[in-house]
């Protein structure tokens, strides 16, 4: 099968600020590489401070003169459903576009759209059925929390699912009353200049949602540094994360980072093995292993190591690897160049750290583009690299264990903790070792189901603060405590040479 190039390209891709398709005021691009052939296809405008300052000026206008922040809830709620409309509408062009510039199969990447969709759904939702809450001292006092939108908020997003998670940050700021400036990844902004004419037509004001391209040592940068963006919400590497803590505390911003991930897939011996297979091979080798809350350490009890490495080499071994616009496909092209080289670094690592069981190298039939085979090494010690440090490709590491406890250090054994799927039959097990998994998030018997009302982020490295459901609302919003006394007050009269005693 021939690579598929979607009709209707842009020529080039533009920033979009206070409603209207700009280029960048120095008119610098970069190019924009397909994952398959990783030749140019397009141009993108690199914005730098001007097209941020300019971006953050149309934000705060249509902030502090516009009408998004005052409409009622459900006057935003009717907006947000047109958007999500809009999204279900040309989800299959939305995925081919997404499947064309990130490699990602094009099944999964129509996945993605659906959910983002659902995002907006969800927030449309919830603003509306979203309640405040009330502290009563009867007679005396009534309390309540009058929640209130921000400001500017600046959202980066990284270059896995982009669409997608472009829509779990865009909602709830919007949704909330906010204005946004969205800051895609360099290496996938195609999907991000659709939300432009989305947001547009469905009848958001201009100014509300603005968009700058670039690099993130550059746009990315300066959105952080800005004086005007009281908010940053960011999604990519650990790293990456720390440098924007370090940029965004002179101005004491709000921050919310989801960041990298190792997590453990830890298999009992008393687990439904079967389920445990499908679900520990789907979560680390979907998406082509470039997710966060990849199970790229499988934990496995040593009754059953042998067995279940045996049967998970195999299983890995047919996984179809193929053109992203194949629905056959399973495992299509890396994202880059730059990200295959990392992912091939590491699957020579492993070589030396592990027992190669599956992969390894290129798959065979495609010598050139971003593939690399699922790859599969058992027998890796702790201490390796494979093992403590994120690839972010279609590469896992098996480990044995021999007790629940050897299984909860194991686990607990890296810098990261955003997501643990646990596989036990044990009631009394399950819980236990949940609770004590450094983790942020964790799946009992499951792969990775999310529910929208449930808070998203982890621990130790891997992120700072939650989103999701109410958590959306609580980061999006101020939450203003007002104080109504219900009859006289009861202050101390000092300056009245009432002795205090008497005066209480």
């Amino acid at each position: 099968m021939t690579q598929h190039v979607p009709a209707a390209l842009p020529d080039r891709i533009r920033h979009y600020i206070d409603g209207a398709f700009v280029d960048s005021v120095d008119g610098d691009t970069f190019d924009v590489l397909d994952p398959v052939s990783n030749e140019t296809y397009v141009q993108a405008a690199a914005g730098k401070q001007a097209d941020i300052d300019l971006a953050v000026a149309a934000a705060k206008r249509a902030f502090d003169e516009g009408p998004w922040p005052r409409l009622l809830p459900r006057e935003r709620s009717r907006i947000m459903h047109r958007v999500a409309d809009a999204v279900e509408a040309q989800d299959a062009r939305l995925a081919e576009l997404e499947s064309f510039d990130t490699g990602l199969p094009i099944t999964q990447a129509l996945g993605q759209a659906k959910r983002a969709a659902e995002n907006f759904r969800f927030f449309a939702d919830l603003i509306v059925a979203q309640h405040d809450d009330t502290y009563k001292v009867p007679g005396r006092q009534l309390n309540y929390v009058n929640r209130k939108p921000i400001g500017v908020a600046g959202l980066i997003t990284p270059w896995n699912t982009p669409f997608m998670l472009e829509s779990w940050k865009l909602a709830p700021a919007l949704a909330t009353g906010n204005t946004v400036v969205l800051k895609p990844a360099e290496f996938t902004p195609l999907s991000a200049s659709l939300w432009a004419d989305i947001f547009r037509d469905a009848g958001v004001p201009d100014g509300v949602f603005n968009l700058v391209n670039g690099l993130g040592e550059d746009a990315g940068d300066a959105l952080v540094k800005h004086p005007d963006v009281p908010l940053i919400s960011f999604t990519g590497e650990s790293s990456t994360g720390q440098l924007i803590f370090a940029n965004a505390a002179p101005f004491l911003k709000g921050l919310s980072m989801e960041l990298g991930g190792k997590s453990p897939a830890v298999v009992f011996a008393d687990a439904d093995l079967d389920d445990a297979l499908d679900a520990t091979v789907f979560g680390v080798f979907s998406l082509n292993g470039e997710r966060c809350t990849a199970g790229s350490r499988i934990l496995v009890e040593r009754s059953v190591y042998d067995d279940f490495v045996e049967r998970y080499a195999e299983r890995a071994r047919n996984i179809v690897v193929g053109h992203p616009n194949d629905p056959a496909t399973e495992v299509g092209a890396l994202v880059h160049p730059e990200h295959y080289e990392k992912v091939m670094g590491y699957v020579e690592i492993g070589k030396t750290e592990g027992r190669l069981v599956a992969g390894g190298g290129r798959p065979e039939g495609f010598p050139t583009g971003n593939y690399v085979a699922p790859t599969v090494f058992a027998d890796v010690p702790p201490t390796a690299r494979i093992f403590q440090e994120e690839i972010f490709g279609p590469v896992v590491a098996i480990t044995p264990f021999d007790s629940d406890e050897e299984a909860l250090a194991l686990a607990n054994d890296t810098k990261y903790g955003l997501a643990a799927y646990i596989w036990t039959n044990d009631l009394k097990r399950a819980h236990t070792f949940s609770q004590n998994v450094q983790a942020g998030m964790v799946w009992l018997n499951s792969n990775n189901v999310r529910d929208l009302r449930t808070p998203f982020g982890g621990v130790k490295a891997s992120g700072l603060g939650h989103e999701g459901g109410y958590r959306s609302i609580d980061f999006y919003t101020d939450q203003q405590a007002v104080h109504i006394t219900l009859n006289q007050a009861h202050s101390p009269r000092f300056g009245t040479g009432v002795p205090l005693q008497a005066a209480h």
